[in-house]
Protein backbone atom coordinates (compact mmCIF):
# COMPACT_ATOMS: atom_id res chain seq x y z
CA UNK A 1 0.00 0.00 0.00
CA UNK A 2 3.01 2.29 1.14
CA UNK A 3 4.52 1.79 -2.51
CA UNK A 4 1.14 2.43 -4.25
CA UNK A 5 0.64 5.51 -2.57
CA UNK A 6 4.37 6.82 -3.29
CA UNK A 7 3.62 6.13 -7.17
CA UNK A 8 0.20 8.01 -7.05
CA UNK A 9 2.05 11.48 -5.29
CA UNK A 10 4.60 11.28 -8.47
CA UNK A 11 2.01 11.28 -10.75
CA UNK A 12 0.10 14.00 -8.72
CA UNK A 13 3.41 16.15 -9.23
CA UNK A 14 3.84 15.47 -12.72
CA UNK A 15 0.61 16.30 -13.51
CA UNK A 16 0.99 19.62 -12.20
CA UNK A 17 4.35 20.30 -14.02
CA UNK A 18 2.68 19.67 -16.91
CA UNK A 19 0.21 21.96 -16.10
CA UNK A 20 2.19 24.86 -15.11
CA UNK A 21 4.29 24.59 -18.42
CA UNK A 22 0.96 25.01 -20.78
CA UNK A 23 0.57 27.54 -18.18
CA UNK A 24 3.56 29.55 -18.81
CA UNK A 25 3.54 28.91 -22.58
CA UNK A 26 0.53 30.23 -22.62
CA UNK A 27 0.93 33.41 -20.63
CA UNK A 28 4.58 33.96 -22.69
CA UNK A 29 2.21 34.39 -25.84
CA UNK A 30 -0.44 36.41 -24.53
CA UNK A 31 1.22 38.81 -22.03
CA UNK A 32 4.83 37.67 -21.93
CA UNK A 33 6.20 39.73 -25.16
CA UNK A 34 5.41 37.00 -27.95
CA UNK A 35 1.87 37.90 -28.73
CA UNK A 36 0.46 39.19 -31.85
CA UNK A 37 2.89 42.03 -33.72
CA UNK A 38 1.87 43.91 -36.82
CA UNK A 39 5.06 43.86 -38.65
CA UNK A 40 5.98 47.29 -41.36
CA UNK A 41 9.02 48.01 -43.28
CA UNK A 42 10.88 51.66 -42.77
CA UNK A 43 13.33 52.63 -45.20
CA UNK A 44 16.13 55.10 -44.47
CA UNK A 45 17.65 57.92 -46.95
CA UNK A 46 20.82 57.78 -45.18
CA UNK A 47 23.20 55.79 -42.27
CA UNK A 48 21.82 54.37 -39.28
CA UNK A 49 24.13 54.35 -37.24
CA UNK A 50 23.34 52.35 -33.66
CA UNK A 51 20.59 51.09 -34.59
CA UNK A 52 20.26 47.30 -33.99
CA UNK A 53 18.19 44.47 -34.39
CA UNK A 54 16.27 44.41 -31.09
CA UNK A 55 16.01 48.04 -30.93
CA UNK A 56 13.24 49.80 -29.30
CA UNK A 57 10.06 51.47 -31.64
CA UNK A 58 8.91 54.12 -29.60
CA UNK A 59 5.64 55.88 -30.52
CA UNK A 60 5.62 59.26 -28.80
CA UNK A 61 8.17 58.69 -26.61
CA UNK A 62 6.37 55.17 -25.35
CA UNK A 63 7.80 51.87 -26.06
CA UNK A 64 5.50 50.03 -28.57
CA UNK A 65 8.15 47.30 -30.51
CA UNK A 66 10.83 46.74 -31.47
CA UNK A 67 13.50 46.65 -34.56
CA UNK A 68 13.44 42.39 -35.85
CA UNK A 69 15.44 43.07 -38.75
CA UNK A 70 17.65 45.54 -40.60
CA UNK A 71 19.19 44.98 -44.26
CA UNK A 72 20.03 46.92 -47.41
CA UNK A 73 17.80 47.46 -50.38
CA UNK A 74 20.28 46.13 -53.48
CA UNK A 75 17.89 48.27 -56.06
CA UNK A 76 18.78 51.31 -53.86
CA UNK A 77 22.50 51.23 -52.41
CA UNK A 78 21.93 54.51 -50.30
CA UNK A 79 18.88 52.77 -48.53
CA UNK A 80 18.80 51.09 -45.10
CA UNK A 81 15.59 48.89 -44.83
CA UNK A 82 14.54 48.28 -41.52
CA UNK A 83 11.89 45.84 -40.20
CA UNK A 84 9.84 46.64 -37.14
CA UNK A 85 7.03 44.72 -35.11
CA UNK A 86 4.84 46.93 -32.82
CA UNK A 87 1.53 46.41 -31.13
CA UNK A 88 -1.62 45.99 -33.06
CA UNK A 89 -3.46 49.00 -31.61
CA UNK A 90 -0.19 51.32 -32.81
CA UNK A 91 -1.82 54.00 -35.08
CA UNK A 92 0.46 54.43 -37.60
CA UNK A 93 -0.75 56.86 -40.01
CA UNK A 94 0.32 57.59 -43.77
CA UNK A 95 2.00 61.33 -41.98
CA UNK A 96 3.65 59.41 -38.88
CA UNK A 97 7.15 61.02 -38.85
CA UNK A 98 9.97 58.64 -38.59
CA UNK A 99 13.42 59.07 -36.85
CA UNK A 100 15.61 57.83 -34.84
CA UNK A 101 16.86 58.82 -31.63
CA UNK A 102 20.11 58.08 -29.29
CA UNK A 103 18.84 56.93 -25.74
CA UNK A 104 21.69 58.91 -23.87
CA UNK A 105 24.73 59.69 -24.18
CA UNK A 106 26.12 56.45 -25.14
CA UNK A 107 22.94 54.26 -24.87
CA UNK A 108 21.76 52.87 -28.00
CA UNK A 109 19.40 53.92 -31.07
CA UNK A 110 15.62 53.57 -31.22
CA UNK A 111 13.22 54.19 -34.14
CA UNK A 112 10.75 56.79 -33.20
CA UNK A 113 7.43 57.60 -34.15
CA UNK A 114 5.60 60.63 -33.75
CA UNK A 115 1.91 61.95 -34.37
CA UNK A 116 -0.17 61.32 -37.22
CA UNK A 117 -3.30 63.43 -37.98
CA UNK A 118 -6.86 61.57 -37.72
CA UNK A 119 -8.15 62.31 -40.58
CA UNK A 120 -4.99 60.35 -42.52
CA UNK A 121 -5.17 57.02 -43.81
CA UNK A 122 -3.57 53.87 -41.60
CA UNK A 123 -1.11 52.27 -42.95
CA UNK A 124 -1.65 48.54 -43.60
CA UNK A 125 0.52 45.20 -42.01
CA UNK A 126 3.38 45.02 -44.42
CA UNK A 127 3.35 47.97 -45.36
CA UNK A 128 5.99 50.45 -46.25
CA UNK A 129 6.84 53.55 -44.43
CA UNK A 130 10.05 56.03 -45.62
CA UNK A 131 11.59 58.15 -42.96
CA UNK A 132 13.00 61.97 -44.01
CA UNK A 133 16.76 62.39 -45.63
CA UNK A 134 17.87 63.63 -41.95
CA UNK A 135 16.49 60.66 -39.86
CA UNK A 136 19.38 58.84 -39.45
CA UNK A 137 21.72 62.27 -38.82
CA UNK A 138 23.26 62.28 -35.66
CA UNK A 139 25.00 65.51 -33.88
CA UNK A 140 28.38 64.80 -35.02
CA UNK A 141 27.35 64.33 -38.96
CA UNK A 142 25.27 68.01 -38.29
CA UNK A 143 28.41 69.44 -37.12
CA UNK A 144 30.56 68.14 -39.62
CA UNK A 145 27.67 69.26 -42.17
CA UNK A 146 27.84 72.75 -41.15
CA UNK A 147 31.46 73.14 -40.88
CA UNK A 148 31.74 72.06 -44.62
CA UNK A 149 28.83 74.83 -45.20
CA UNK A 150 31.44 77.50 -43.38
CA UNK A 151 34.64 76.16 -45.02
CA UNK A 152 32.75 76.70 -48.34
CA UNK A 153 31.54 79.73 -47.50
CA UNK A 154 35.01 80.83 -46.83
CA UNK A 155 36.90 79.15 -49.84
CA UNK A 156 33.94 81.71 -52.02
CA UNK A 157 34.98 85.00 -50.59
CA UNK A 158 38.00 83.99 -50.21
CA UNK A 159 39.56 87.37 -52.30
CA UNK A 160 36.72 89.61 -50.45
CA UNK A 161 38.30 88.49 -46.44
CA UNK A 162 41.69 89.04 -47.68
CA UNK A 163 40.85 92.00 -48.91
CA UNK A 164 38.93 93.31 -45.51
CA UNK A 165 41.86 92.33 -43.64
CA UNK A 166 44.09 94.21 -45.82
CA UNK A 167 42.40 97.54 -45.26
CA UNK A 168 41.84 97.01 -41.69
CA UNK A 169 45.66 97.05 -41.44
CA UNK A 170 46.00 99.54 -43.69
CA UNK A 171 43.68 101.59 -41.41
CA UNK A 172 45.16 100.74 -38.33
CA UNK A 173 48.94 101.84 -39.56
CA UNK A 174 47.07 105.25 -40.24
CA UNK A 175 45.68 105.55 -36.41
CA UNK A 176 49.03 104.55 -35.27
CA UNK A 177 51.21 107.58 -37.17
CA UNK A 178 48.39 110.34 -36.16
CA UNK A 179 47.96 108.64 -32.54
CA UNK A 180 48.96 112.18 -31.14
CA UNK A 181 46.13 114.09 -33.31
CA UNK A 182 43.79 111.48 -32.40
CA UNK A 183 44.74 112.31 -28.84
CA UNK A 184 43.88 116.07 -29.26
CA UNK A 185 40.76 115.80 -31.13
CA UNK A 186 39.41 113.73 -28.56
CA UNK A 187 40.72 116.48 -25.53
CA UNK A 188 39.22 118.72 -27.78
CA UNK A 189 35.88 116.64 -27.85
CA UNK A 190 35.94 116.53 -24.14
CA UNK A 191 36.34 120.48 -23.26
CA UNK A 192 33.39 120.85 -25.66
CA UNK A 193 31.31 118.83 -24.12
CA UNK A 194 32.09 119.66 -20.47
CA UNK A 195 34.53 116.66 -19.66
CA UNK A 196 37.72 115.86 -19.01
CA UNK A 197 37.74 117.70 -15.66
CA UNK A 198 38.73 115.27 -12.22
CA UNK A 199 35.76 115.42 -10.22
CA UNK A 200 36.49 116.86 -6.82
CA UNK A 201 36.78 114.84 -3.80
CA UNK A 202 33.34 114.25 -1.35
CA UNK A 203 34.03 113.94 2.16
CA UNK A 204 32.81 111.51 4.04
CA UNK A 205 31.55 111.36 7.53
CA UNK A 206 30.85 109.34 10.25
CA UNK A 207 28.30 108.81 13.26
CA UNK A 208 29.61 108.92 17.15
CA UNK A 209 29.09 106.08 19.25
CA UNK A 210 28.33 106.80 22.87
CA UNK A 211 30.42 107.07 25.95
CA UNK A 212 30.58 108.41 29.63
CA UNK A 213 27.72 105.10 29.96
CA UNK A 214 26.83 103.64 33.17
CA UNK A 215 29.46 100.55 33.98
CA UNK A 216 27.39 97.06 34.10
CA UNK A 217 27.38 95.52 37.23
CA UNK A 218 30.88 93.59 38.31
CA UNK A 219 29.41 90.44 37.68
CA UNK A 220 29.60 89.81 33.73
CA UNK A 221 25.83 89.29 32.46
CA UNK A 222 25.39 85.78 31.22
CA UNK A 223 22.97 86.96 28.10
CA UNK A 224 23.86 87.69 24.70
CA UNK A 225 22.52 90.24 23.01
CA UNK A 226 22.16 90.00 18.73
CA UNK A 227 21.75 93.57 17.30
CA UNK A 228 20.78 92.58 13.03
CA UNK A 229 21.14 95.35 10.75
CA UNK A 230 18.28 97.93 11.57
CA UNK A 231 14.81 98.74 9.34
CA UNK A 232 13.94 101.46 7.37
CA UNK A 233 12.57 103.59 4.21
CA UNK A 234 14.04 103.29 1.07
CA UNK A 235 14.65 106.84 1.37
CA UNK A 236 16.45 106.89 4.71
CA UNK A 237 18.95 103.66 3.39
CA UNK A 238 21.39 105.30 1.76
CA UNK A 239 24.71 106.76 2.20
CA UNK A 240 23.42 110.64 1.47
CA UNK A 241 23.14 112.93 5.01
CA UNK A 242 19.31 114.13 3.89
CA UNK A 243 17.55 117.32 4.31
CA UNK A 244 14.14 118.42 5.25
CA UNK A 245 13.35 121.93 3.99
CA UNK A 246 9.81 121.66 4.28
CA UNK A 247 7.74 119.17 6.23
CA UNK A 248 7.05 116.32 4.10
CA UNK A 249 10.20 116.88 1.57
CA UNK A 250 13.33 115.67 1.40
CA UNK A 251 16.96 116.85 -0.31
CA UNK A 252 20.31 115.90 -0.07
CA UNK A 253 23.11 118.15 1.42
CA UNK A 254 25.45 118.35 -1.43
CA UNK A 255 29.19 117.54 -1.72
CA UNK A 256 28.69 115.44 1.67
CA UNK A 257 27.69 112.17 2.05
CA UNK A 258 28.16 109.30 5.28
CA UNK A 259 30.92 106.68 4.96
CA UNK A 260 28.30 103.53 4.54
CA UNK A 261 24.47 103.51 4.15
CA UNK A 262 22.47 104.76 7.15
CA UNK A 263 21.38 101.54 8.72
CA UNK A 264 25.25 99.90 8.53
CA UNK A 265 26.62 102.41 10.50
CA UNK A 266 23.39 102.65 12.72
CA UNK A 267 24.19 99.20 13.63
CA UNK A 268 27.73 99.88 14.07
CA UNK A 269 27.62 102.90 16.37
CA UNK A 270 25.29 100.95 18.52
CA UNK A 271 26.92 97.73 19.22
CA UNK A 272 29.88 100.31 19.68
CA UNK A 273 28.01 101.84 22.01
CA UNK A 274 27.22 98.89 24.29
CA UNK A 275 31.57 98.09 24.20
CA UNK A 276 32.10 101.79 25.43
CA UNK A 277 29.57 100.70 28.08
CA UNK A 278 31.75 97.55 29.24
CA UNK A 279 29.22 94.81 27.21
CA UNK A 280 31.87 93.83 24.60
CA UNK A 281 31.49 89.81 25.77
CA UNK A 282 27.62 90.06 25.59
CA UNK A 283 26.70 92.47 22.68
CA UNK A 284 27.26 90.69 18.78
CA UNK A 285 26.01 91.55 15.05
CA UNK A 286 24.13 88.72 13.43
CA UNK A 287 26.61 86.41 12.22
CA UNK A 288 26.68 82.48 10.82
CA UNK A 289 26.28 80.10 13.92
CA UNK A 290 25.49 83.20 16.63
CA UNK A 291 22.47 82.50 18.12
CA UNK A 292 21.96 84.94 20.61
CA UNK A 293 19.55 85.02 24.00
CA UNK A 294 17.82 88.00 22.74
CA UNK A 295 17.65 90.40 19.65
CA UNK A 296 17.38 94.34 19.51
CA UNK A 297 15.61 95.07 16.34
CA UNK A 298 15.55 98.82 15.47
CA UNK A 299 13.23 100.73 12.91
CA UNK A 300 14.55 104.21 11.90
CA UNK A 301 11.75 106.77 11.29
CA UNK A 302 13.61 110.18 10.96
CA UNK A 303 17.14 110.62 10.32
CA UNK A 304 17.57 114.16 8.98
CA UNK A 305 18.33 117.77 9.37
CA UNK A 306 14.98 120.22 9.21
CA UNK A 307 16.15 123.65 7.69
CA UNK A 308 12.92 124.39 7.71
CA UNK A 309 13.14 127.25 10.28
CA UNK A 310 16.51 128.85 11.90
CA UNK A 311 18.67 127.64 13.36
CA UNK A 312 18.50 124.33 11.51
CA UNK A 313 17.77 121.44 14.17
CA UNK A 314 18.96 117.48 13.56
CA UNK A 315 16.11 115.08 14.30
CA UNK A 316 16.29 111.68 14.98
CA UNK A 317 13.88 109.22 16.35
CA UNK A 318 13.72 105.29 16.09
CA UNK A 319 12.07 102.97 17.41
CA UNK A 320 13.38 99.99 19.22
CA UNK A 321 12.18 96.21 20.44
CA UNK A 322 14.08 93.54 22.48
CA UNK A 323 12.78 90.08 21.75
CA UNK A 324 14.09 86.70 23.39
CA UNK A 325 14.48 83.30 21.83
CA UNK A 326 11.11 82.29 21.32
CA UNK A 327 10.88 85.71 19.41
CA UNK A 328 8.30 87.17 22.09
CA UNK A 329 8.51 90.88 22.22
CA UNK A 330 10.04 91.69 26.18
CA UNK A 331 10.20 95.48 25.54
CA UNK A 332 9.61 98.15 23.47
CA UNK A 333 9.98 101.82 23.18
CA UNK A 334 10.68 105.02 21.29
CA UNK A 335 13.56 107.19 21.22
CA UNK A 336 13.64 110.21 19.50
CA UNK A 337 15.52 113.47 19.94
CA UNK A 338 16.07 116.86 18.56
CA UNK A 339 19.62 119.16 18.51
CA UNK A 340 20.36 122.64 16.93
CA UNK A 341 22.78 122.84 14.30
CA UNK A 342 25.30 125.65 15.01
CA UNK A 343 26.20 127.16 11.43
CA UNK A 344 24.23 125.77 7.67
CA UNK A 345 27.53 123.83 6.39
CA UNK A 346 27.96 119.92 6.26
CA UNK A 347 30.18 120.13 9.44
CA UNK A 348 28.12 121.59 11.33
CA UNK A 349 25.05 119.38 10.20
CA UNK A 350 26.55 116.49 11.34
CA UNK A 351 27.83 117.56 14.48
CA UNK A 352 24.03 118.06 15.18
CA UNK A 353 23.08 114.79 14.24
CA UNK A 354 25.63 113.14 16.24
CA UNK A 355 24.78 115.22 19.40
CA UNK A 356 20.80 114.17 19.14
CA UNK A 357 22.35 110.37 17.76
CA UNK A 358 24.97 110.13 20.99
CA UNK A 359 22.22 110.96 23.25
CA UNK A 360 19.70 108.46 22.13
CA UNK A 361 22.08 105.86 22.31
CA UNK A 362 23.23 106.39 26.12
CA UNK A 363 18.79 105.61 26.70
CA UNK A 364 19.24 102.92 23.99
CA UNK A 365 21.59 100.94 26.06
CA UNK A 366 20.11 101.60 29.61
CA UNK A 367 17.03 100.91 28.44
CA UNK A 368 17.97 97.71 27.16
CA UNK A 369 20.21 96.25 29.50
CA UNK A 370 17.35 97.13 32.42
CA UNK A 371 15.06 95.17 30.04
CA UNK A 372 16.90 92.01 30.23
CA UNK A 373 17.90 92.20 33.18
CA UNK A 374 14.14 92.41 35.03
CA UNK A 375 13.13 89.58 32.20
CA UNK A 376 11.62 86.94 33.45
CA UNK A 377 14.07 83.94 33.55
CA UNK A 378 13.04 81.22 31.00
CA UNK A 379 11.44 78.03 31.79
CA UNK A 380 13.53 75.26 32.62
CA UNK A 381 13.30 72.18 30.39
CA UNK A 382 10.46 69.18 31.53
CA UNK A 383 12.07 66.96 33.15
CA UNK A 384 12.33 63.25 31.21
CA UNK A 385 9.43 60.91 31.98
CA UNK A 386 10.63 57.92 34.49
CA UNK A 387 11.62 54.79 31.97
CA UNK A 388 9.72 51.05 33.08
CA UNK A 389 11.68 49.07 34.86
CA UNK A 390 11.67 46.11 32.35
CA UNK A 391 13.38 43.87 35.30
CA UNK A 392 11.66 41.25 36.82
CA UNK A 393 11.30 42.02 40.24
CA UNK A 394 13.42 40.44 42.92
CA UNK A 395 10.48 39.70 44.90
CA UNK A 396 8.63 37.88 42.85
CA UNK A 397 9.32 33.83 42.56
CA UNK A 398 10.99 32.72 39.43
CA UNK A 399 9.48 30.14 37.21
CA UNK A 400 11.27 27.42 37.07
Amino acid sequence: METRARYALIGLFMLAVIIASFAFVYWLENKGGFGERTAYQVRFGGSVSGLLVGSSVLFNGIRVGEVTGLGLDPQHPEQVVATIAVDPGTPIRSDTQIGIETQGLTGGAAVTLRGGSATADIVPAQGVLTASPQAGQDWTQAARDAFQQVDDVLAENSEALHSAITNIDTFADALARNSDKVDGILAGLERMTGGGATPAQVPLFNLVAANNLPAPPQEAPSWLLVVPEPSTLMGFNTDKILLQPASGESTDLPNAKWSDNLPVLFQDKVIQSFENAGYARSISRTREGVTGDYQLLVDIRRFHVSTAAEPATADVAFVAKVLDKDGKIIGAREFQATAPATGSDAKTYVAALDDAFAKLLSELVVWSTETISSAPPAPAPAPAPPVADTQPSSDLPQLP
